[in-house]
C-alpha cells in the first residue's frame, strides 16, 4: 500500500467516527424530547380538566338565581366568607360545589368582594398545584352588590 492509500482510510475512519457520534447525539435528543412533552401533555390535559369542571360549576352557580341571591345578600361587613363558613353565609352554593365538583378534584370556595385579591390561604395551598377560577356575581333584580366568587381545585391525588 502505498503512502497516499494510507491516509486515505484514516480520513475514512475519521469521517465514519464523528457520523456514528452525531447521530448517537440526535438519538439521545430525540428520546429527551420525546419525555419531556410526554410530561408536559398530562400535565396540560389534567389542568384543562380541571379548569374546564370549575368554569362548569361557576356557570351553573352563575345561571341559578336562587344561588345568585344568596351570593348578592350576603352583607359587606360579613366578607370575605372562607369555605368553613359558607354553610353560614351561602349554604346552597356550597351545596352545588360539593356536589359538581368531580371525583379527582378537591374544591373550595370564597366569597369576596370584587376589588379584594381574594387568594387562598397558604396553609390550604401548601405543596399543592391549584387551580383557581373565578366570576363576578353582579346582581339580581332588586339588588346591585357585586361579589367575587372564586373556586379553588386541586387533584386529589398529588
Amino acid at each position: 500500500m502505498t503512502k497516499y492509500q494510507i491516509k486515505n482510510k484514516q480520513n475514512k475512519r475519521g469521517w465514519i467516527r464523528i457520523f456514528e457520534a452525531l447521530v448517537a447525539i440526535i438519538l439521545i435528543a430525540g428520546i429527551v424530547l420525546i419525555v419531556l412533552e410526554g410530561d408536559d401533555s398530562t400535565r396540560n390535559d389534567s389542568s384543562s380538566r380541571a379548569y374546564n369542571a370549575m368554569v362548569s360549576i361557576l356557570r351553573e352557580i352563575e345561571l341559578n338565581s336562587s344561588l345568585r341571591s344568596e351570593i348578592v345578600s350576603i352583607p359587606v361587613s360579613s366578607l370575605p366568607v372562607e369555605w368553613l363558613n359558607f354553610n353560614f353565609s351561602a349554604p346552597g352554593t356550597m351545596t352545588k360545589i360539593t356536589e359538581k365538583t368531580p371525583g379527582y378534584l378537591e374544591c373550595v370556595g370564597k366569597i369576596c368582594e370584587t376589588r379584594d385579591a381574594c387568594l387562598l390561604p397558604q396553609s390550604q395551598s401548601q405543596g399543592k398545584t391549584v387551580y383557581a377560577e373565578s366570576v363576578v356575581i353582579s346582581s339580581t333584580i332588586q339588588t346591585y352588590n357585586p361579589r367575587l366568587l372564586k373556586l379553588f381545585c386541586w387533584n386529589k391525588i398529588n
